[in-house]
């Protein structure tokens, strides 16, 4: 799941992770999360690192703490991570998209015709 060779740090892939976790629905709303321990143990990192991208979450409201018990995810989680991935990481893939287009001289049509087969081809799958 890690890329040691990425330049995006480890504790930022633990937060995305948890954040597709989530997405996924492999976490639900107010149930508890991995502990920085365990996360560790699972990435073979540093707990330091673990709590790092675990905090990261709760900085952004997407997970909450309970004293002594852990990290829970809230009630709103998958709405604020949808937002943020549309407002930022799509929005950025799709200005690059278009600015490689533009280098290549491919037109709107032909561009938006090529998302309209990969969007079928990812429904097939």
């Amino acid at each position: 799941m890690l890329n040691t060779d990425s330049t995006k740090p480890i504790y930022v892939q633990i937060a995305d992770w948890i954040e597709s976790e989530i997405l996924n629905g492999h976490f639900e709303s107010d149930g508890k999360v991995y502990s920085q321990y365990q996360l560790a143990e699972m990435y073979t990192i540093n707990p330091a690192t673990a709590a790092k991208g675990l905090n990261l979450l709760v900085d952004e409201n997407i997970l909450y703490k309970k004293r002594g018990l852990g990290m829970f995810v809230s009630g709103d989680a998958k709405e604020i991570i949808i937002n943020k991935r549309k407002n930022q990481t799509l929005k950025r893939l799709v200005r690059e998209l278009v600015l490689e287009a533009n280098r290549l001289q491919i037109s709107e049509i032909e561009l938006i015709e090529m998302i309209k087969v990969a969007n079928d081809q990812e429904a097939e799958q």
